[in-house]
């Protein structure tokens, strides 16, 4: 097993370090290149994983981790991404309760630690790989390129590839994967003593490693084909087989009810005409992940939606990539295979199965995937390209070109990383930058579109949006956006015939249903409106916002009881509804229902304590049934909590008015007519109170 000393390694520019000093040196370049992330915010795939999954609140039950996805769905959902990945998530909870909620630095400072510490171990991972498996009088295991495999490692922590993992907090996955992959192969790797003899018990290790890998991302378990590779005896290679397969049959059990399904805006070529078309495609899309790999320059956040144009014919001139990926793959292959140099054919063996494995999962073989290329899939696989770059450098003869070429590559890959790693800190910058990389990437425009909507600027996010709609004509969720958009600059028609359409292409799009109905109602077509707002409901069982809407569409038509009810169902599911609680009370406070609309006031107080809008609305229909101390409790609460109502002055004014405090109700009058002088009443109220006054001093002895 063990090798002599790697005749390339003297060649390798590098000085010879103790192994500690390596590590730090690799930790260090890791740490640079990506240090200015640690400050990004919560961006892209984050704010699903992360800000709206309630698997990582306190409050969320901690067996919820293991029966939801990555994304916090349960499992057992149709819908559901089956991305089944409870260690990760178990990180991220932990992350929320150490920083008392979610505060983006300290996701990423763990993502970037993580990152540097894969590196480092990767100096062991590389050495062994490269040089065998040797041990020193000590037992400790040798090093026999000790150049090399730095160099390697080097390379694999400033690989901008990388980006998206570790920038990207969602990559988390891919580094506590790829953490557990190293550990689990190491400790298979010490299954091995000295004297050459095997270690059940460090496979075992070994398996439950690979294991934990598997809960960290799914690709996890390649990391058993990788040792299989260092087998010899029929024991071994049943004992990680049958552990294998125990894992991929759990897996399968976790899943419940199957694959995930995806759509052919996710992966257009496992939608194509033929196999023939399928099979161009899938290998066109791998020789652009091994370009990403050659020259990660153009990167980009998301490839899917036109970013990458389907194949055919075999007229494409595209045609050629595919041929030169698999020229250069035969002949590597043919040198592991058939070279003459066992020191050779070990490396670049172990080089292109760390590259090619841990790909496996991802490459449509199997099964669908949901993407056309992701880069944060290439994490552990640019380990082996990383090998093989440091293996070709080593065979570099020219001394002088040879430091030339690797000051070079390293400093481009350093200021890549720094510039991607930017990018990644912001939505804004990251979508903004995808624009250059995939201008026909439809989701590129939509995404700009909607953080610039986020933002305010809805006139500059029309322009994204629509174009969006044009590169994907049957883009709903683009359509969903425009149109609330139009609907808010009252272009009513346009912003109906977007929705309409919408729902024509994805009939269970409820948010689509209920923004068709708001818009019908605004257009006073009340019986197409309600119906909308029912089809929404119906897609959607469980919609608060709906329910709010039809009520609003039965208030306008008086429709008083219909609706109460449909108010009351949308506090019913979201207890916290403020605008349906406020609504209660105002419509039951202009029917003249004074005593319901006070309990239903008090019921919705116990709830939201400081709701300012609730307090002002039970503060009005308890000055009308002339309970002036409380209402007054109830205004100056409001006016705490929000000082700058001019409405909440001028009906405090009121009630003090009533009450005979007309000192008092003088002096919000004037707040009330200081905040808005159009305020409309307060001005004839507070001329009504001035007359009063006068005539009270004219008469006054």
């Amino acid at each position: 097993m063990a090798l002599t000393e790697v005749y390339w390694d003297h060649h390798i520019p590098l000085p010879k370090l103790a192994p500690i000093q390596a590590k730090v040196t690799v930790a260090l370049v890791a740490l640079l290149c990506f240090i200015n992330s640690y400050d990004g915010e919560f961006v892209f795939d984050d704010s699903e994983a992360i800000v709206n999954n309630k698997d990582l609140r306190p409050t969320t039950p901690l067996n919820n981790i293991w029966s939801n996805d990555f994304w916090g769905s349960n499992l057992s959902s149709n819908s559901s991404h089956k991305s089944y990945r409870p260690l990760t998530v178990l990180t991220f909870r932990l992350n929320y309760l150490v920083a008392g909620g979610l505060h983006p630095v300290g996701f990423h400072v763990l993502n970037i630690v993580l990152h540097a510490v894969i590196s480092a171990l990767m100096i062991d991972v590389f050495a062994i790989l490269i040089g065998g498996l040797a041990y020193d009088e000590k037992g400790r295991i040798l090093n026999h390129a000790p150049k090399t495999s730095l160099l390697a490692a080097v390379f694999f922590a400033a690989h901008p590839i990388h980006t998206e993992s570790v920038a990207g907090i969602v990559g988390r996955a891919d580094l506590l994967c790829a953490l557990f992959f190293q550990l689990s192969f190491l400790t298979y790797c010490k299954a091995f003593n000295k004297d050459d003899r095997f270690s059940v018990q460090w496979v075992v290790v070994s398996l439950l490693l690979c294991a934990a890998a598997m809960l960290c991302k799914e690709q996890g378990i390649t990391v058993l084909v990788s040792e299989i590779f260092r087998m010899g005896l029929l024991t071994r290679l049943a004992l990680m087989g049958l552990g294998g397969l125990l894992m991929l049959y759990a897996r399968w059990r976790i899943m419940g009810t199957g694959p995930p399904a995806f759509t052919e805006v996710d992966n257009p070529a496992s939608f194509a005409e033929s196999v023939f078309l399928r099979i161009v495609n899938y290998n066109y899309y791998y020789s652009l992940n091994a370009w990403l790999l050659l020259c990660p320059w153009w990167l980009c956040f998301d490839w899917s939606m036109g970013c990458v144009p389907l194949i055919k014919s075999a007229t494409d001139w595209r045609m050629v990539w595919l041929l030169l990926l698999w020229c250069i793959l035969i002949g590597l292959i043919s040198q592991a295979l058939c070279s003459q140099d066992s020191q050779r054919r070990r490396t670049l063996t172990l080089g292109l199965v760390l590259l090619v494995v841990p790909f496996l999962p991802a490459c449509n073989v199997f099964f669908r995937v949901g993407f056309v290329i992701a880069e944060r899939v290439l994490y552990l696989s640019s380990a082996g390209f990383c090998l093989l770059l440091a293996y070709s450098l080593g065979h570099c003869f020219c001394r002088w070109l040879l430091c030339v070429m690797v000051l070079a590559l390293l400093c481009v890959y350093v200021v890549r990383c720094a510039l991607r790693s930017h990018q990644w800190r912001s939505e804004q910058s990251l979508f903004s930058s995808a624009l250059s990389v995939c201008p026909l990437n439809a989701k590129v425009h939509y995404n700009v579109g909607k953080n610039l909507a986020d933002k305010g600027n809805t006139s500059a996010a029309v322009s994204f949006y629509r174009e969006a709609v044009r590169l994907h004509p049957t883009y709903v969720h683009a359509m969903n956006n425009l149109g609330n958009i139009l609907k808010e600059k009252n272009e009513l028609v346009e912003a109906e015939q977007l929705l309409s359409k919408a729902v024509s292409i994805q009939p269970d799009f409820a948010a689509a249903w209920m923004n068709l109905g708001i818009v019908q109602n605004s257009l006073q077509k009340f019986e197409k409106a309600e119906q909308s707002y029912w089809n929404a409901i119906r897609f959607r069982r469980k919609y608060p916002d709906c329910y709010y809407n039809l009520g609003r569409l039965y208030a306008d038509q008086n429709r008083h009881i219909d609706a109460l009810n449909a108010w009351r169902n949308a506090t019913v599911l979201k207890p916290d509804h403020s605008l349906a609680w406020n609504n209660m009370v105002i419509l039951l406070d202009n029917t003249g229902n004074l005593g319901q609309a006070e309990l239903i006031g008090r019921e919705a107080l116990r709830l939201l304590p400081n709701d300012h809008t609730i307090m002002f609305s039970l503060a009005n229909v308890l000055g009308k049934l002339q309970k002036y101390k409380e209402s007054e409790g109830f205004f100056l609460h409001a006016l705490r909590i929000n000082p700058n109502a001019a409405s909440c002055h001028g009906n405090l004014a009121v009630l003090y008015h009533r009450w005979g405090k007309l000192e008092l109700a003088k002096k919000h009058y004037e707040l009330s007519l200081k905040m808005d002088p159009e305020a409309p009443g307060t001005r004839d109220n507070y001329n009504m109170l001035r007359r009063k006054l006068d005539q009270l001093k004219r008469s006054a002895p």
